[in-house]
This record gives C-alpha cells, structure tokens and sequence, in this order.
C-alpha cells in the first residue's frame, strides 16, 4: 500500500520540475512511510511513497523494466499475483524480485490495456511507455484504491489524494461550487467531479491513456453482472458458493509479510471473517474495535464477544467528544473534502490504534451493498413500492392529495416517518431510493441555495444539475426488481465513498486496510444472485447469514444492524453547540454568501431546541465551512477553531494526549 504521484508534460521538449514531484510526494508521505523514489526523464515524472507490506526488501518504486523503456508507479495489492506471474514465466518473462509490482508491469508489457483485466486485487498506478510515448493509468474494478489527476494545457498530474496535485500556489485551489446539490443531497460526489475545479477522479474501473497522436482515451473495462433472472442453482446451491468463495477471498486477502489484524465492530460481517480467518492464522487474530461511552452508539460488548469466539487477542477503546472535535480538522484536510460520514472520525482513530500493533487490516466493507443489507434504506424502499402501487390502485388523487397536506401538521416525531412513507411519495426511484434518503431533500437544497438559484454567480455553473443522475443511470440498468436496483446502484455510487472513506483514513494512520466481500471472484458471484435469495421477506443479508450460520454466535447472528453510531447531534445540543454557532453560524461563514444564513440558522436553532433531529445536516455544513478555511482561506488544521477560545482549548488538550494526528 503506498501514495503515487506523476506529472506529464505534453511538450516533448519541456523537463519535468524533480523539486516539485517530490514536493508532491512528501504531501503523502503518510501513506508510505517506509520508503521514496522519484524517476524523471525530462518530459515525465514518477513518484512513489512506500508502505511495505510484501517483498519488504525488494520491489523498490517507481520501477523499470528490464529495457528501462516502462516505469511504474503503483498503488495496491494484486491477490493473484502468484498465479499470474506463473502465467507470465510460461510466456517467457522475466522477474528481479518476488513484488507484485514487478508483476502488473510485466503483465502490461505482455498485454497491454487489457491488463487490467486479469487482476484480482486493489489498485491504482500509472505507467509511462516510452515506446509508445504514452502514459496509461488505471483504477481497480470497485474503487478501492483513489487516483486522481488535472489537466492544463500544459501538463498531466497525478497522485492518490487531491492535495499532492496542489502543492504550487499555481495549481488551483478553486472551489467547484457546481458539486453543492450533489453534496447536500448525497453527502458525497458520485461522478469525476472533485470539490476542486479542475481536479478529478478516475472513476473506478476505468483506465486512461495519453498519448501525444491521440491525446486522452477513456476506457471503462468492467460493470457489476447484472442478476442471472433464471437461475440453474437452489437457495442452498448460493449458499455452498458464497461460504467457499468468501472463504477463498478470505485466504487471499491474508497474504503479506507484515503483521495483519481485523477490524471488528461485533456486527455480522466482521465477526464472519473473524471466525474464517482464526483457523487460517498460525497464532490468534489481532483485532480492533471503537466504540463511545453513549450506549446507544456502543457496539464494543458484541465485538468483544466475538472476539472471545474466536480466541482473539482483542484492543478496544472509547472515543470522547472532545477527541473526536479535536482530530475532525485534520482529517478533513487528510481526506481533501468535506467527510461524509461522522464514522470517519472513529475510523481513523481506530486506525491508529491498530497501526501499533499491526500494519495491515481486514474489514467488513462492501457486504451491506453486494449482500442487501441496509435494513432501513433497502427495506423501506422496497416496503413503499409495494404499498404504494397499492395505495394510488385505491385511493384517488384528490384523497391522495388531501392525505399530502394533512401530514405537515401531524407532531414531528410521527410527521417525520410520514413524510418518508408512500403516503408522501410518488411510486418512481427519484423519490422512493434518492430523495427520501437524501441528507437536504429538494426543497431543504432550494432554501439553502436560492441566491444561486435565482441569481447565478457564474452562467457556467448549472446550481440546478440533477444530484441523482449517477444513482438513476445505474439504478436503471439493473432490471425491474427494486431491491437489485439499489443494491447495483449502490456498488457503483455510495460504495465508491464508503472505500474513498476506509482508505483515507486508514492511511492517514500508515495503516492498509482489505476488504474480502470485494474480491472479484465473490463480487462476480454474488451481484448475479436474484434478489429474492439475498433478501428473504425483511430479512435482510439473508444469503450471508445462512453460509455464515455455523461459524458465528447465535446472538450476533440476529442482532440488528447498527452501522457504526456517532451521537454527533446530542453533541451538539451540549457542550459543542458553541463550535457550531462559532463555526457554522460565524461570520467567515456568512461573509462566504455561499448558503442562505436564515435557512442555516433556522437549521441549527431547530435543532439545538429539540424541534427537529438535523445532526447529519449540521454534520456537512460543519464539515463544508472547515473544508473551506483550510483549502480556499489556507488556514493549517490546527488553527481552524483559533477564532473560538474555549474550542482551541479543546485542540490543545486532545493533542497533548496524543488523540489527534498534525497535519
């Protein structure tokens, strides 16, 4: 696991600046603490940190090939290189060393593009062809490793995180304001676009190739199968190939040189690969877990129970408020975007608890997407489609429509489940799957942004772009079962962040994580399963559970999903109300005429009062006003709350007991 970063400049005659990429380089230095390299050759530039996980003493980057006319740099872990470098000797090739670095850049001189094709793993990496003058680039099937890069009319950048691209007070800073719909409904951006203008991600199974004749290619190499309608196979059939291949991917996600652990929260996914890896393992599983002293946002007595299954040596630990506020800048500034999800926050923590013992993690990302297990969002959806066809067959418009106005007055504990029922809804995906789980539904967006709306600042950003569009294209691609519909959607938009999330914070600890439920082989297998053998009646993960049923405790098994719980909103109704009136309602942001300053604060003090629950709505535009003050104002992490004296005495005290990392 490792940072990657590059520069292309198109004129054949300029020469790439080595100060500068390793200026880059040294940006991410956290993600590969173990070793650095550069390669310059006039025109081009490739730079590598390393974190060594498999031939610690070989496969220094970026690296040559034997005729020193490819270099790569590389970014992840191919699973079957073994297999693959075997395959690649009995075509004659050659290899200096036992890395899977050596491997991929073999396997791209023998294939070319289509390389990609025959990995398995997680990846993202850059190779520069002199004998095509030519770079190519190239992302995993799921997004599990970041790339991304900007285009000027002079040169090509590329590097794992944003903040490499950005190391000149040339290359801009820009907010991209055209993401904000997007931002406020999804809480994250599910297309190429960044919070940067001018910076993109290479989305996930997708290369690119520059070449000086052609320019840019695209190429998009690999989509979820679509579910096979008319299966050969029984339920019990599925559940015999999902227990062997999870435990196939299992075993391939172990291989390493270094010590490796498991991160375990107690729920049914980490407990799985806890008791399928114990038996693979020469000594007890090292594992990890965090929770908060609130008891509603505390899983750590299920995960030391699992822990105790499987005869683990087990660390936990608890997370303060007062830790979580300290280290929320700095990661933000590790993340270069506003976090989506307060998890991240406990995440890293918890990451930096393991890197101590440990340097690489399993964990159970992925399983809720590939398996239907979101309890809520899946059930709920598929419960207001089938009620609500009912419900129009019924009743007729004026009734449907009285029964609409009649909700708003209801109190707002039963109003709030109303207006996310099919008594609220229209029967299409717009409304059941993307608006009813948005973060700021429509008319929320509308109020926060209508001086864009009705006055644009700038003609060429459309502030009205559907927010949905990605989630609908995938959404529609998958057939007619609702329940596979969210699922496909899912793997391709809310999963992207999910993993952007695991990986940022994770290295921000010099720690690399894995995720088994996303190796190629099980993804293959299972997104091909009718929905109805995944879900059975509101069961959900139902598929999972029963290949899973013999090796986990009982009441594990059963329990209800909690996903990771942060008591932010509580939070902020206590003692951290004064960092949301000094932050959110402040005056630099005011000044910043971004969002409506009566429709925030109108947010907060509903809040803040008890009238409504807007933690998740408070929790981006916290994160959105700190995003701003350290990459469009500069300020370093650790001033962000310098304008709030008894909140920056909170800073001192986390960093003096070492909670927080400095940026």
């Amino acid at each position: 696991m490792c940072g990657i970063a590059g520069i292309l400049k198109f004129d054949a005659e300029a020469n790439v600046s080595e100060g500068v990429l390793v200026q880059m380089r040294e940006t991410i230095r956290h993600r590969g603490p173990d070793g650095a390299g550069t390669m310059v050759q006039g025109r081009i530039g490739l730079a590598h940190r390393r974190l060594a996980i498999i031939d610690i003493d070989g496969g220094p980057q970026p690296m040559p090939n034997n005729a020193r006319d490819c270099w790569i740099t590389y970014n992840g872990e191919l699973y079957n290189y073994k297999t693959l470098r075997a395959e690649l000797e009995a075509v004659g090739c050659e290899f200096n060393s036992q890395s899977d670095t050596e491997v991929l850049l073999r396997a791209y001189e023998v294939y070319g593009d289509l390389c990609v094709e025959k990995f398995e793993g997680m990846f993202a990496f850059a190779v520069w062809d002199a004998r095509q003058k030519s770079l190519f680039m190239a992302r995993d099937r799921l997004g599990i490793k970041p790339l991304y890069y900007s285009v000027s009319e002079s040169e090509l950048r590329f590097a794992s995180e944003v903040k490499a691209l950005l190391v000149e007070p040339t290359q801009s800073h820009t907010f991209n304001a055209a993401v904000l719909p997007d931002f406020l409904a999804n809480r994250y951006l599910a297309g190429s676009e960044t919070f940067f203008t001018g910076v993109h991600k290479l989305l996930p199974a997708h290369t690119l190739r520059w070449t000086a004749k052609e320019g840019f290619r695209q190429r998009h190499y690999w989509q979820p199968p679509l579910t096979n309608e008319d299966p050969q196979g029984t339920r019990a059939d599925y559940v015999e190939q999902v227990r062997t291949t999870l435990k196939e991917a299992v075993r391939s996600h172990l291989i390493s040189d270094v010590p490796i652990g498991l991160f375990l929260s107690g729920g049914l996914d980490s407990t799985a690969l806890a008791a399928i890896m114990a038996p693979m393992l020469d000594a007890p599983i090292k594992t990890f877990s965090v929770g908060f002293s609130d008891a509603s946002a505390n899983e750590l007595g299920y995960a030391r129970a699992a822990a105790e299954a499987v005869g683990a040596e087990h660390r936990d630990m608890e997370v303060t408020a007062e830790q979580f506020f300290a280290a929320l800048p700095h990661l933000i500034w590790h993340e270069d975007e506003p976090l989506a999800f307060t998890s991240s926050v406990p995440l890293h923590l918890l990451s930096k608890l393991a890197s101590e013992h440990v340097k690489v993690v399993l964990t159970g990302e992925g399983a809720d997407e590939l398996f239907i297990g979101y309890d809520y969002r899946y059930r709920m959806t598929a419960f207001n489609q089938r009620w609500g066809q009912r419900f129009n067959r019924v009743s007729s418009a004026r009734s449907r429509a009285l029964v609409a106005e009649f909700i708003p007055r209801l109190p707002y504990g039963i109003r709030r489940y109303a207006e996310r029922s099919f008594m609220s809804l229209g029967t299409e995906p717009r409304e059941l799957f993307c608006e009813n789980f948005s973060v700021f539904r429509a008319p929320h967006r509308e109020a926060l942004l209508k001086e864009k709306f009705q006055h644009p600042v700038d003609p060429l950003v459309d502030i009205s772009v559907d927010p949905h569009r990605h989630t609908l294209e995938f959404f529609a691609a998958a057939g007619d079962d609702i329940v596979q519909c969210m699922s496909h959607a899912d793997l391709q938009t809310y999963l992207v962040e999910l993993l952007m999330k695991q990986d940022q914070m994770s290295m921000s600890a010099s720690l690399e994580s894995r995720v088994p439920f996303l190796d190629n082989r099980l993804v293959d297998l299972v997104a091909a399963i009718p929905a109805r053998f995944k879900m059975q009646g509101w069961e959900t993960k139902s598929l999972l559970r029963e290949a899973v049923r013999d090796i986990i405790p009982p009441a594990i098994l059963q329990r209800r999903k909690m996903g990771f719980p942060v008591p932010f909103g509580d939070w902020l109704r206590g003692p951290f109300w004064n960092l949301l009136e000094s932050v959110v309602l402040g005056r630099r942001a005011r000044a910043r005429r971004l969002l409506d300053a009566h429709a925030v604060r109108q947010l907060a003090y509903e809040h803040r009062l008890g009238k409504a629950d807007h933690g998740e709505r408070l929790w981006l535009l916290l994160n959105l006003e700190i995003w701003q003050r350290i990459f469009v104002d500069g300020d370093h992490p650790s001033a962000v709350y310098s304008d709030n004296p008894h909140v920056e005495e909170l800073v001192h005290h986390s960093r003096r007991s070492g909670a927080i990392l400095t940026s």
